[in-house]
């Protein structure tokens, strides 16, 4: 799991491409880190597929520096297709969501007249929803 916290978009990133984006340091060339993959999945690791996951991982801006798309222009299917099945098995995946502010996700007061209010914003309760001294229902 990956957190932008300038999006606050949270990516999750199955096994390769978690691999593919921790190897994506400016040091280590794609044919290296398909050299890795096909080691450590015990299974051939065509380049093409490191090329789809760095696609992936531009598309989701989780590379500091942007990269042109090797498949710009081919849908997913397409390079899944030219990459060949044997490779499915490491299919790089990356899940992405938008999370809430941590202030949208903080508990809230809600009033009893319908509206609701931010009684953390306002600093205290509103009188219409008060019940006691900084008490909202």
């Amino acid at each position: 799991m990956v957190y932008d916290l300038d999006t606050n978009k949270a990516h999750c990133l199955n096994k390769t491409a978690a691999a593919v984006w921790r190897f994506c340091d400016g040091k280590t060339s794609v044919p290296e880190i398909a050299q890795f993959l096909s080691s450590e999945s015990g299974t051939n690791v065509d380049s093409d597929l490191v090329w789809l996951a760095i696609d992936q991982l531009n598309e989701s801006s989780l590379l500091e520096v942007q990269v042109e798309p090797k498949f710009q222009g081919q849908s997913r299917r397409d390079a899944i297709r030219k990459i060949g099945i044997a490779s499915m098995i490491a299919l790089p995946i990356v899940a992405s969501l938008v999370a809430p502010k941590s202030a949208m996700a903080s508990t809230s007061c809600r009033c009893d007249n319908g509206t609701n209010t931010d009684c953390l914003l306002q600093g205290s309760c509103p009188t219409t929803c008060n019940i006691g001294p900084n008490v909202c229902i």
